[in-house]
């Protein structure tokens, strides 16, 4: 769909436009592209890469940061402009059930990367292909990357897209999160 005409979408955060992209891990589960041009004179946009979390984006869940940090990202876009890559990649990439299974064992004691590994899966099995893909598409090497994750930062850099300013997404941790937080921050070097 990367081709076709956008179509609009008004949501609460401002106007964007949505429109697919395929997902190579997925075909019939594609990835979803939300742009925001509130300034036409903007050349370095406000990005976005943010993986599906259907618990923390969609029920709130207090177990992640994840809706948070999607909220805040849409209000950031949506007042400055931007693209918001929303990537089907649950639970870092192991799907919902793998997930729900990762969230059984945390409750036992385990953290979320022990948990994936105690599953089967690496720590984080995300790609980021389509995102550079896309940007190549819109002749797009330049922009300011809203995330806390190096692994983000260096696939980009290493695949021709220049981060221009790196742009921390803080979430105050709750009782429920912390130590998911922390786990990001000393097992996978997340900053912040």
């Amino acid at each position: 769909m990367n081709n076709q005409t956008f179509i609009q979408l008004p949501t609460d955060f401002g106007k964007f436009n949505i429109e697919l992209l395929l997902n190579p891990n997925d075909a019939n589960n594609p990835h979803v592209v939300l742009t925001s041009i509130v300034n036409k004179t903007m050349n370095i946009p406000l990005v976005r890469i943010h993986s599906e979390c259907l618990t923390g984006d969609l029920f709130s869940s207090l177990r992640c940061d994840c809706g948070d940090q999607l909220k805040l990202s849409l209000k950031m876009i949506g007042k400055n402009g931007g693209i918001l890559f929303y990537l089907r990649q649950e639970g870092r990439g192991i799907g919902i059930e793998d997930k729900l299974k990762a969230y059984a064992l945390q409750d036992k004691g385990a953290d979320t990367v022990s948990a994936n590994l105690a599953l089967g899966h690496q720590a984080d099995l995300r790609e980021y292909s389509s995102v550079v893909k896309y940007l190549n598409s819109i002749n797009l090497n330049q922009i300011k990357l809203i995330t806390n994750n190096p692994t983000k930062l260096e696939y980009l850099e290493n695949n021709g897209i220049t981060i221009v300013e790196r742009i921390p997404i803080v979430i105050e941790p709750n009782e429920h999160n912390k130590s998911y937080i922390m786990t990001k921050k000393n097992k996978m070097g997340h900053l912040y």
